[in-house]
C-alpha cells in the first residue's frame, strides 16, 4: 500500500489546502465532508424569491454520507469499512433528523460515533459536517493527485 493524500475529481474542491482523504497504512482518514456540490451549491438548501432559506438536515445528512461513500470508493473502500465517525451539527435541534438518516446507512454493528454541536460551519447554509476514519486491510495502491489551484 502506498500512503498518500488524494483530492477526488467530481467532488467539491476543499475550501483550504487539505485533501479529501489520506491513507496511512491500513487506515483511511476522510476530511470533514459536507453536502457541498462541485458547483459550490448545497444539497438540502432552498432559497425562495424573497430570500427565505429552508435548510433540510435529512437531505444534507444523506448527501454528506454519499459524498463520504464516493471518497472511500476512490481508495477501494466503502461505508462498511468506517470504524469511527465524528458528526458536527450546528444545532442539536437537528439531531433527530440526522439520526434518522444515519440509521438508514448504519446500525449498532457499524462505526463508533460521536456527535457534537458546533457554533458554526464554513458556510451559513451548512447544518452538518462529518469526518470519518476507516480501516481496510490489504489495501491497494492509488496515485496521489496534485493539489488543484
Amino acid at each position: 500500500m502506498t500512503n498518500g493524500s488524494k483530492l477526488i475529481g467530481g467532488l467539491a474542491v476543499p475550501r483550504g489546502r487539505f485533501p479529501h482523504v489520506r491513507v496511512v497504512g491500513d487506515l483511511i482518514f476522510v476530511s470533514g465532508t459536507s453536502s457541498r456540490r462541485p458547483d459550490n451549491t448545497f444539497v438540502g438548501v432552498d432559497v425562495d424569491e424573497m430570500g427565505t432559506t429552508n435548510l433540510d438536515i435529512r437531505a444534507q445528512t444523506r448527501a454528506v454520507i454519499e459524498n463520504i461513500r464516493e471518497i472511500l470508493r476512490e481508495v477501494g473502500a466503502d461505508l462498511s469499512d468506517i470504524a469511527q465517525i465524528t458528526a458536527y451539527l450546528v444545532s442539536m435541534n437537528d439531531f433527530g433528523g440526522y439520526n434518522e438518516v444515519y440509521g438508514e446507512y448504519f446500525d449498532e454493528t457499524g462505526p463508533t460515533r460521536t456527535t457534537v454541536a458546533v457554533h458554526q460551519l464554513p458556510h451559513p447554509h451548512l447544518l452538518i459536517e462529518i469526518q470519518a476514519i476507516a480501516h481496510r486491510p490489504n489495501t491497494t495502491t492509488f496515485q496521489t493527485l496534485e493539489a488543484q489551484s
